[in-house]
C-alpha cells in the first residue's frame, strides 16, 4: 500500500479544503446539513477563507457561522460547498460514530445549529 508524505498529505488537503473558497457566489461557502432525501436542514456559513494550511494531513476550519433558523428536520448527512453552491464533499451525520456527531439528528424549526470544530484529514495510507 502507498504511503503519502506529509507534504503530499498537506498539499492534497489543502487543495480539496481551497475548493471551499472557490466558485461565483456572493456568499462564503457552507456546511449544509440534509435530510436522506437531501432537503436541507440547517445551514451554516463558513469564513470567507474556510480553512487554514493543512498541518501534517489535517486541516482545521476557521471560524462557522451558526444557524439561528434552521429549516428542522432529521439529517443523516451534511454537504459542504463552495460560493456557487457546488457541492466539494459529503459526509455522514449522526450522533456517535459518524463523520460529523451533533447531540442531536433530529433538528426542530427555528432551532439554532451550530458547530465548534470542524477538521477535514487527508491519511498517510
Amino acid at each position: 500500500m502507498a504511503t503519502l508524505s506529509t507534504a503530499a498529505r498537506n498539499a492534497a488537503c489543502d487543495a480539496i479544503v481551497d475548493l471551499i473558497d472557490g466558485g461565483s457566489g456572493d456568499a462564503n461557502g457552507d456546511l449544509q446539513f440534509q435530510t436522506s432525501g437531501s432537503s436541507a436542514v440547517a445551514t451554516l456559513q463558513f469564513s470567507a477563507t474556510a480553512f487554514g494550511s493543512a498541518s501534517t494531513g489535517v486541516a482545521t476550519a476557521a471560524a462557522i457561522t451558526s444557524d439561528t433558523n434552521a429549516a428542522g428536520g432529521t439529517t443523516t448527512k451534511a454537504v459542504i460547498r463552495d460560493k456557487s453552491n457546488a457541492t466539494v464533499m459529503t459526509v455522514t451525520v449522526g450522533t456517535s460514530g459518524s463523520e460529523i456527531n451533533l447531540s442531536s439528528v433530529a433538528i426542530g424549526s427555528g432551532d439554532t445549529v451550530s458547530v465548534s470544530s470542524l477538521t477535514v484529514t487527508m491519511p498517510a495510507t
